[in-house]
């Protein structure tokens, strides 16, 4: 795998780095409820600041469809770094025009602006090259440190560097690419591959690219049922690609060919009903071998618990991507929470592939037992295909 060049190989004393940050961030009434992104985001920025760089962020947060629209704002992105980096952070209520290149060319050594939500102007989405010109002016070098739009080729994430002769990637860019590329291209053997979520759609590219080199794989979440019915399984009323059927039939057989173990429930939690606004189930039972009319899969079984357990206990390297059932109601949440449990007793190097994955390990109290938790969704998802993402490959190569 190609390495890019990072902010370690460059000079930055004196230099106007601009910098494409991810802080999407949930805000609700003005206060950021998870600050996780920011966070991310410190050690690249600490260490531009140490090394005398002029720092200029910018980033987007949610879709304001190219308006300026104060409910999204990065006022108070602003205010947390500040108070993360214990310094002041300049926010500036644009991200081009004559304001920000004047303050922008006050800037001085250590110093930081924060520009306002790219996402304002409409050619940010269209990776508009007058856009992107504004962003590079004043600009020394294009630092990328925002992983989860990587995979866009965006104005502020890949056409700006067009316009900047010195293009790296920061730490979190860095991490990712080692964990989710080369950790995963040459994994410590055995591999564990475990995959959930809704859809086989989402993932099929990912089971494919996956199974050349992984020894097991295990599926969990609503697509186990549409792997369960290709093999002939009752499923129920359980949630079913009827158009991924025969997907889930080449996979099974591309594992066979492998000699890869692609593991699939043994028992399932089902509900006759789901209340999703009330968070609540109606009757629950477990079924082993095929599910009754009437009943939907919710959760993996406590057989396939102990199965996916003793499977993760016995691996070196394990990447996890997806929920083994629908995690945000209390009672289908068992295996979601126990397949983390499992990654964080075990000595493997231990990968979360973005999204809701990251959201449930979090949620289940074992995230500082991991790894490596990947800030990227779709991001993840596409560089685990083997496709290329915009945001990397307008990067210097090492």
């Amino acid at each position: 795998m190609s390495k890019v060049k990072t902010i370690r190989d460059v000079e930055l004393k004196g230099k106007q780095a601009f910098v494409r940050v991810d802080f999407n961030v949930p805000v609700e009434d003005g206060v950021i409820t998870d600050d996780t992104r920011i966070q991310a985001a410190i050690p690249t920025i600490k260490y531009l600041i140490e090394q005398g760089a002029k720092v200029v962020l910018a980033s987007h947060l949610g879709r304001p469809k190219g308006e300026k629209n104060p409910a999204f704002t990065l006022a108070p992105v602003a205010k947390a770094l500040s108070e993360a980096l214990g310094q002041p952070v300049q926010f500036l209520d644009d991200c081009i025009g004559e304001g920000v290149k004047a303050a922008r060319a006050g800037l001085g050594e250590g110093g930081i602006i924060l520009l306002e939500n790219v996402r304002y102007y409409n050619g940010e989405t269209k990776n508009d090259p007058e856009l992107a010109k504004q962003f590079a002016e004043g600009a020394d070098l294009f630092v990328n440190d925002a992983f989860g739009t990587a995979h866009r080729a965006h104005a502020s994430t890949a056409g700006v560097a067009d316009y900047v002769d010195t293009k790296v990637a920061g730490f979190l860019i860095e991490r990712e690419l080692e964990y989710l590329g080369e950790k995963t291209a040459t994994p410590e053997k055995p591999f564990t591959v475990i995959l959930g979520g809704a859809k086989v759609s989402d993932k099929i590219t990912v089971i494919d690219a996956l199974l050349e080199k992984c020894d097991t794989m295990f599926i969990g979440g609503a697509m186990a049922y549409t792997f369960a019915k290709a093999q002939g399984i009752a499923i129920g009323n359980s949630l079913c690609e009827e158009d991924k059927i025969d997907t889930a039939k080449e996979a099974l057989a591309k594992a066979e060919k492998l000699g890869v173990k692609l593991l699939l429930p043994v028992d399932d939690m089902c509900a006759d009903s789901i209340d999703f606004g009330g968070k609540t189930l109606g009757n629950t039972k477990v079924f082993e071998g095929g599910i009754e009319d009437g009943w939907s899969g919710v959760d993996i079984g406590p057989k396939t618990i102990e199965l996916y357990k003793e499977v993760v206990a016995n691996s070196k390297t394990v990447l996890w991507n997806g929920p083994m059932g629908i995690f945000e109601i209390k009672d289908s949440s068992v295996g979601t929470f126990a397949v983390a449990e499992a990654i964080a007793a075990s000595d493997a190097i231990s990968i979360i592939g973005g999204g809701d994955s990251v959201k449930a390990v979090k949620k289940s109290g074992y995230s500082d037992k991991v790894t490596f938790m990947s800030t990227g969704g779709g991001a993840s998802l596409e560089f685990l295909e083997g496709k290329v993402l915009p945001g990397v490959a307008a990067l210097d190569q090492a």
